[in-house]
């Protein structure tokens, strides 16, 4: 978080660290950036959501920890300046048939357990990138249930 925060800092100051390695239209950049939406929203970051958030891009994409960290960095940059969800699920729905789409919704809840339960903020923001994801209701909430009961087995 600190190297996104000094990033940030230096691209507003006309410099740079790098390059990103992951471009804007790139599926994993999406994905990362609604999983930072949701441990983000309740306006509490906690260690074990981003730890979990580390594990979770770094094995869901097969990237090694530096390749996940640097991911993470540019899907923060990228949450902070979103608008809406849009521009994420749009991106995801293009590269993603509908059980990658499936995956994302259950990383989402993944992410929102890991702080010990899900929040009515995090539920909502889950329930509104699902709809944009052509995510059915009855999936959805078979997912949320699954994590859920693996959370809390």
């Amino acid at each position: 978080m600190l190297r996104s925060l000094t990033d940030f800092i230096a691209e507003i100051a006309g410099g740079g660290r790098e390059a990103s390695a992951f471009a804007e239209n790139d599926y994993r950049l999406a994905a990362a950036a609604l999983l930072v939406h949701v441990v983000t929203i309740d306006g509490v970051i906690g260690a074990d959501e981003m730890d979990k958030l580390r594990r979770l891009l770094a094995a869901r994409f097969t990237l090694s920890e530096d390749d996940a960290e640097k991911l993470l960095e540019a899907a923060i940059a990228r949450d902070a300046e979103a608008v809406d969800l849009y521009g994420f699920t749009s991106v995801l729905n293009r590269a993603m048939d509908e059980e990658g789409r499936r995956r994302v919704v259950e990383m989402m809840f993944e992410v929102a357990y890991a702080d010990g339960g899900l929040t009515e903020f995090e539920d909502n923001l889950v329930w509104r990138a699902a709809e944009l994801l052509n995510v059915t209701s009855r999936d959805r909430v078979d997912i949320r249930k699954r994590v859920r009961d693996a959370f809390e087995g």
